[in-house]
């Protein structure tokens, strides 16, 4: 039996001192037991030889210092796994909140896993289908890939994380795919719109989802993705099942993790967030990948919105030193109509080459794919130069450039929230858009395919 104290000296907003405690390590779980007798949990954020700083999961009203006594459990975070999760929802902390039963544990995990050895990882290289033609055609997402999506505050990057987690499919196998769906400081409207838009497709079936609110306390949101990648790890290395981990909002988290940090009167560093805010994303980005010996796999694809849409802000910035490209959402593109506003000249999937090809898409994507990127460069400069100087300063070949790119904008990237697009959907109409072009222009792409292909679909 734990050995219980009764010796809180002060509680201070969320953190709460204890005196004369022995044996207690860092990030232990801690329970408070009230005069009534209700429960609270706490986690151990400092030890300073026999006095103990806890942080509270739950709020501090109602804790008389002389009554509340406190048992410390000898253990971290731990999350109940089993293959019953999948199909519910249940909250930051791993409780079901879907009005269904409690999941029998086949076994429990610590949240903050193991790191996986580097010489026992795959290199990712099996393309994924997430049916969205931007990504799929020009920022391919690779199994085992970390590819994050950097939006802007008030752009629909919310219904892109759905999309993405109702259509993603391993294509060509009967392999298990699962999704684990991780929603942190959001509204109870996008909690609910998230948990519809998955019960009304059936995409639920295969879904784990984690949802912390924009009320519960900043701590659960500092578990919330952790018990996401130990469902996601059980799932994929025990179960052998393909996961999608989809992360939302990542700045909700570094804002929660800037938080704890000013209440522990931590050193700030950039813009106020902790320094080890670099170690901490890399603790859980770096939990995706693909084992040696092991079936399953675990793909993520964490969100977040840039302050002030500034790509060179930390949380975008430590992000993309960590993770392998990202998937840029663009405003100017959000006030033109595109559905989702993918800006795909900035935009980059580093292991895209690795993804993409014979067996694994087509032989003509890599080449339509730079092809495709060239156009629509050169595309928007001819735009641009049609403001500045007028349609009669272009020449004819750069007036079929700025077409070109009008065309690609509305038809390739602007698709909707609910259409999925096959791989040979999102080929075929790169094709009908690249014949708009005379084949003279297309340089980039090897004549068999020319032939196959130009003038066609």
């Amino acid at each position: 039996m734990p050995k219980e104290y009764r010796t809180i000296q002060e509680v201070a907003g969320p953190l709460m001192m204890v005196k004369g405690v022995e044996g207690v390590a860092f990030d232990e779980l801690g329970e408070i037991e009230l005069a009534s007798g209700e429960r609270r949990r706490c986690k151990v954020l400092e030890v300073d030889g026999s006095d103990v700083v806890v942080q509270l999961y739950e709020n501090a009203a109602g804790i008389n210092l002389s009554n509340s006594k406190v048992r410390f459990l000898g253990r971290s975070m731990e999350l109940g796994v089993s293959g019953d999760m999948l199909g519910r929802v249940f909250d930051g902390l791993g409780r079901p909140i879907d009005d269904g039963p409690e999941i029998l544990p086949e076994e429990r995990r610590d949240i903050n896993g193991l790191p996986m050895n580097p010489a026992a990882r795959v290199y990712p290289e099996e393309f994924i289908q997430t049916g969205v033609s931007a990504i799929d055609g020009l920022n391919t997402l690779v199994r085992g890939q970390k590819l994050p999506i950097f939006s802007c505050s008030g752009l629909p990057h919310s219904q892109l994380a759905a999309q993405i987690a109702r259509q993603a499919k391993v294509r060509g196998t009967d392999e298990n795919f699962a999704v684990v769906f991780a929603a942190m400081g959001i509204t109870f409207e996008e909690s609910n719109y998230f948990i519809e838009s998955f019960k009304e497709t059936g995409a639920i079936d295969r879904t784990v989802l984690f949802i912390n609110l924009a009320n519960d306390p900043a701590v659960e949101r500092i578990s919330t993705p952790r018990m996401a990648l130990t469902a996601a790890e059980y799932l994929a290395f025990e179960k052998d099942m393909h996961v999608l981990v989809i992360l939302t909002d990542i700045t909700n988290y570094a804002d929660a993790l800037r938080e704890i940090s000013a209440a522990k009167k931590e050193v700030p560093g950039r813009r106020g967030y902790p320094g080890y805010m670099y170690t901490d994303l890399a603790t859980m980005y770096e939990r995706a990948g693909r084992q040696r010996g092991k079936n399953g796999s675990i793909t993520m694809i964490p969100i977040l919105t840039m302050p002030e849409d500034d790509k060179t802000h930390p949380i975008p910035d430590l992000t993309g030193y960590i993770t392998e490209g990202q998937v840029i959402l663009s405003r100017e593109l959000y006030r033109k109509g595109l559905q989702p506003p993918i800006d795909v000249l900035p935009s980059l999937s580093r292991l895209k080459d690795k993804g993409i090809g014979e067996g694994k898409t087509r032989a003509d994507h890599a080449n339509t794919m730079n092809q495709l990127f060239a156009a629509y460069s050169r595309g928007k400069d001819a735009k641009e130069l049609m403001t500045i100087l007028g349609e009669a300063a272009l020449t004819e070949i750069d007036l079929k450039y700025a077409e070109f790119a009008e065309a690609f904008e509305k038809e390739y990237v602007s698709q909707g929230y609910t259409n999925d697009r096959s791989i040979e959907e999102t080929l075929a109409i790169g094709w009908k858009l690249l014949s708009m072009l005379p084949r003279a222009e297309l340089k980039r792409i090897d004549d068999k395919f020319l032939d196959m292909y130009y003038g066609k679909q």
